[in-house]
């Protein structure tokens, strides 16, 4: 199935070579977690510090039970900080 991946910061290392502005299309098996398709690109889990799915925050203890489905766009930035 398709969704929309896009990463930010140090994560845009992780898209596809076809990706354009920070997202790509990609295609993962139905059925998976957010934490599956986190480890789906090589991310490391503790690196993908905000998760949006959707327009909507992922709290870490949902990732491994929240599924993707069609045409769902999955965001992730790591942990930033700045002054």
């Amino acid at each position: 199935m398709n969704i929309t991946l896009k990463c930010f910061a140090g994560l845009k290392r992780h898209l596809p070579a076809h990706a354009k502005a920070n997202q790509a299309e990609v295609e993962v098996d139905a059925g998976i977690s957010v934490y599956q398709a986190i480890d789906h690109f090589n991310i490391d889990r503790e690196e993908a510090y905000l998760v949006i799915l959707n327009g909507v925050f992922v709290c870490p203890p949902d990732r491994d039970t929240m599924i993707l489905k069609e045409n769902d766009t999955l965001a992730l930035w790591p942990e930033v900080a700045g002054g």
